[in-house]
This record gives C-alpha cells, structure tokens and sequence, in this order.
C-alpha cells in the first residue's frame, strides 16, 4: 500500500539521464543520445534500470490508457475500437475522425464540444493531403480527439459541467489524478497542461511501467483489463496505419504499448514484465530502437524485435550507420522468450 502524502510523489530534479543510444555514422559514434529505462519482472521489482527511473517526468500520452481506465471506472461505457480511440494518439485517418464524430454522437454531443486544440493530422501523408485539399485545423483532426470526446461523454454521464471538462478541479480530472496514483504506485508530483490542453501529470518512469503493468495483469473484465483489450485488438485505431507502435504490438503476442511526445515508450505483457523509456532530447529515431532493446532485455524473442532496430543513417542516399542502443541494454543471457 502506498502513501497518499504529497512527500511521496516523484522528486521533481534535473533527471541524471545516462547514455542510451550512439548514433553511429561509418563506425565513429557521432551522436550520444541519453535518457533513461526501467525493465520490471512479471513480479512487479526492478530487473534493469538505466538513467533515472524515479525523477519527476512527463509520459505525456503514454499516459493515455492510464486515462481511459478512469474514465471506464467513473462509468464510460464503451470497448472496442471506440475504447482504443479514447487511448489514442491517432494520426487523423478518416476512419479516427469517424470514430471521434461516434462517439460524440453517442453522448449527444458535437465537435464544438471538444476543447483541444485544432490541429492537422499527426499522419504526414494524411497531413499533406488535407493540404492540398485546402482543409483547415481542426479539433478532430487533432491526434488526442477520441480521448477528449470520451472525456465529455464521462462528464455528462456523471452529470458534470462540460465547459470546464478540463480544469485540473474538474471532478472528472481529479478522478483520473486518482487513478494516476493508484496505478503508479505514488501522487503526481506536478499537474501542467499537455500539447491537447488536458491536465499532464509529473510521475516517474518508474510508475509509468508500473501502471501499465497493473492494466495488462488485471482480471478479466475490470477497466484496466478493457483498455488493455481494445488497444491491443485496434492497435492501429490507437495509433494509425504504419505506426510503429501498432507494428510492436502486432509483432509481440500480447504486448500492449503505447508512445508519447518527447520521447517515451511504455509497454508490457500479459504477465506484469515492463519496460518503460524516456530520452533526454525527446528523439523519436532513438526512442523505439532503446524501447525495442528494453524488451529483449526483458526477455522477449530478439527475432521478434528486429524491424524495430531503428532506420538506417544515409550518406549519398546508402546506409552508412544507424543508432544502436548502448551495450548495457544487450539481452541477459538468459533465454528468451515469445
């Protein structure tokens, strides 16, 4: 059982980051990535730890399904598809924009609801073709709208103002603070506002892997294990056609794994085993290759791993390098596993 006191949230510190990635161009290490990584047994201790696991971070929306689980404990009624849109950050495919319109259909509800902010579609194909359509931002196309539209359709079920659904004193966000601490073990140590405009929590990389193996061990039928349920089986409504993160999913029976801004990549299987990674300068090209390494460092196949060694570096348009996670992240010798 865990503390509720505010001494127990997350130090907020400059996080002693370590190397985790060279960036490695003809032989010579060119670049050095640094940032942090927590590998957790299926019996919830530390196994592997690089960097800083504990300092105050923001998952940003790998924090998604810790969201969706408050949302089904305060009574939203959905599953499937819908459900892994409200975990989403979905790259503004037409079938996202169509699922966003449902569920806002189903709380009696419209687009002019949404508070998010207008964006394009996160999808850089989807994205140029709006452009070239003449197509506007807009708060649909935004890549967190399934989990904004699931946010109002909570509040008016519980009959709570929807104007102000993202006040941190909403009752609907301080139901998700509480469940940010209950799954992660500790209190936010911080609460600022995400890239979307909804309340972002300051927790440890620690308590990201925590949380997310506590919703891939939860029984049957519970909202963890919902969400858990939905993400994995629309993976690509999670996410979108292409996504990496969907592509690890289909690649690792039973992984459920959910990226964020800056940086960050959470996953974890069926029995608890987690990994959880942050890299200091928030670099996509380093984050799945390290998350990829912290899985096999966990114990899964490397032969399931290896279209997510990270893309080629080019030199007159060959490859001539690539980033390669630190020896420290090499596997255990112990076998693996599926």
């Amino acid at each position: 059982m865990y503390s509720s006191s505010p001494a127990d949230a997350p130090l907020v510190r400059e996080p002693l980051h370590a190397p985790v990635a060279h960036l490695v161009r003809g032989g010579v290490v060119e670049g050095i990535h640094y940032g942090s990584v927590v590998v957790l047994g299926a019996d919830g201790r530390v196994r592997f730890r690089l960097g800083d696991i504990e300092a105050a971070f923001y998952p940003r929306s790998a924090l998604k399904p810790v969201q969706a689980v408050a949302m089904l404990r305060a009574g939203l009624p959905l599953d499937g598809e819908l459900l892994s849109l409200a975990a989403a950050s979905h790259s503004g495919e037409e079938r996202h924009l169509a699922g966003t319109r449902r569920i806002l259909e189903l709380a009696g509800l419209a687009e002019d609801d949404l508070r998010n902010v207008p964006d394009m579609p996160f999808d850089p194909v989807v994205r140029d073709a709006w452009v070239r359509e003449g197509r506007m931002p807009s708060r649909l196309a935004q890549n967190c709208s399934g989990k904004h539209a699931a946010m109002l359709w909570t509040a008016k079920l519980n009959g709570w103002s929807l104007d102000d659904y993202l006040d941190p004193a909403h009752p609907l966000q301080r139901k998700i603070a509480a469940t940010v601490e209950d799954l992660t073990g500790r209190p936010a140590a911080r609460v600022t506002v995400d890239g979307c405009g909804a309340p972002l929590f300051a927790i440890s990389l620690h308590g990201l892997a925590r949380a997310l193996a506590r919703i891939t061990t939860a029984a049957p039928g519970t909202p963890e294990a919902r969400v858990a349920d939905a993400m994995r089986e629309h993976a690509e409504m999670a996410s979108g056609t292409g996504r990496d993160v969907a592509a690890l999913m289909r690649a690792v029976p039973g992984l459920l794994a959910k990226d964020g801004f800056e940086g960050v990549q959470v996953a974890a299987l069926p029995d608890g085993t987690a990994i959880a990674v942050k890299i200091a300068d928030g670099a996509n090209r380093a984050r799945i290759p390290v998350a990829a390494a912290a899985l096999a460092r966990a114990g899964v196949d490397p032969a399931l791993l290896t279209e997510f060694a990270g893309e080629p570096l080019l030199g007159g348009g060959e490859p001539v390098g690539s980033v390669r996670p630190v020896r420290a992240l090499d596997p255990d010798p112990a076998p693996a596993r599926a």
